[in-house]
C-alpha cells in the first residue's frame, strides 16, 4: 500500500451536503473513506470496460431538454450511430427532465466511445453506460 497523500476537493454545498448525507446513511465514518470507495467502484468500472469484442450494453442519460439546442445534439449523434442503437426510450420525468434509455450493440470500442460522447455533451445531467455480454460465447 503507498503513502497516504492529503488533497483539497471543491465542492458546491448542495452537492456536499447531499454527500454527506449518503456518507451517514452507509455508515462511512469519514469522507475520504467514501472518496476511496467511489474511487475504487470507478477503477473496477473502467477495467471492465477495457473489454473487447462484440457486446451488448445499455446507456441511461437524464438531461434538460429546456438546455439550449442539446436534444438537437443528442439525436444527431444517435443518427450518426445507428448501426450500433437497437431501440431507445425517452421518459418526460417532468416539465424540464427527460430520462433516455438506448439500448446498443456492437464492437466493444465503438459502444464506450458513443456511450461516452452521449454522456459528456454539454448539457446531459448524469449518464451511466452498462455493459454486457451478447451472450454468444456463453454455455
Amino acid at each position: 500500500m503507498g503513502k497516504t497523500i492529503r488533497f483539497g476537493v471543491s465542492l458546491d454545498s448542495d452537492l456536499l451536503e447531499k454527500f454527506d448525507s449518503l456518507c451517514r446513511e452507509r455508515s462511512y465514518q469519514t469522507r475520504s473513506e467514501a472518496i476511496r470507495d467511489l474511487i475504487r467502484n470507478t477503477l473496477v468500472q473502467k477495467e471492465w470496460e477495457d473489454a473487447s469484442g462484440e457486446l451488448a450494453g445499455t446507456l441511461t442519460l437524464v438531461y434538460d431538454h429546456h438546455q439550449s439546442g442539446l436534444a438537437q445534439r443528442l439525436t444527431e449523434i444517435q443518427h450518426d450511430h445507428h448501426d450500433a442503437i437497437q431501440t431507445t426510450l425517452h421518459i418526460h420525468l417532468d416539465h424540464h427532465n427527460c430520462l433516455e434509455v438506448i439500448v446498443l450493440k456492437g464492437e466493444a470500442e465503438q459502444i464506450k466511445k458513443l456511450g461516452q460522447k452521449l454522456i459528456s455533451t454539454k448539457g446531459v445531467k448524469h449518464g451511466n453506460l452498462s455493459l454486457t455480454t451478447t451472450g454468444r460465447d456463453l454455455i
